[in-house]
């Protein structure tokens, strides 16, 4: 038979953890392309367990922070299939996602093209045509198999992020001119950040 494992603290309160036992959410460092890591393909996690929740606890504090409305473990350095969004409209309370391996099961003919943008890919947009709904299949925090029918702008965030579990970022959809020029702006920044050496 199994040992009962107790946490120290629920012999001392058997309610809910005061805020300051609980562990903080991290802030996580977002990777700015062009960089390798954002071209990987992300594995597949085998199940969602206290690690995974808590990285994903972590993302979702960083795309809240940053400020965004999707994030995906390659952007910060993780290379799994885990993304989180949030589409809430200002003044809603949050309605955060977290999924981990998502597979889309449908999508419909009707495309919806949307202004993208990036967190990854700062203060740069272009339209992107994506399939305007779809069936989606996901673990959930929990573990559990979920399914979720999704349309508007909460179809093509997911999309969004999903393409960055296979190493696609939006600009891949975009003639290679505007790419070019967006990812050679984006790279004069990243050196004009840099120490210079001594």
């Amino acid at each position: 038979m199994a040992k009962l494992k107790r946490h120290w603290c629920d012999a001392v309160d058997a309610g809910p953890a005061a805020s300051y036992l609980k562990p903080a959410m991290a802030i996580l460092p977002i990777i700015v392309a062009p960089d390798p890591r954002l071209k990987l393909h992300a594995k597949p996690v085998t199940r969602v367990d206290s690690r995974v929740r808590r990285l994903m606890d972590d993302m979702l504090e960083t795309m809240y922070e940053a400020p965004g409305i999707g994030l995906a473990a390659p952007q910060v350095g993780q290379a799994l299939q885990l993304i989180v969004v949030d589409c809430a409209r200002e003044g809603e309370p949050p309605q955060p996602l977290r999924i981990a391996n998502p597979e889309i099961l449908w999508a419909s003919d009707e495309l919806m093209t949307v202004s993208e943008g990036c967190l990854s890919l700062p203060e740069h947009y272009a339209d992107v045509a994506r399939p305007a709904a779809i069936k989606l299949r996901y673990l959930d925090a929990e573990n559990e198999i979920r399914e979720l029918d999704a349309k508007g702008l909460l179809a093509t965030c997911i999309q969004h992020e999903m393409d960055h579990l296979e190493g696609v970022l939006f600009v891949d959809h975009i003639s290679s001119l505007k790419r070019g020029i967006i990812l050679r702006k984006l790279a004069k920044a990243k050196r004009q950040k840099s120490p210079v050496p001594a």
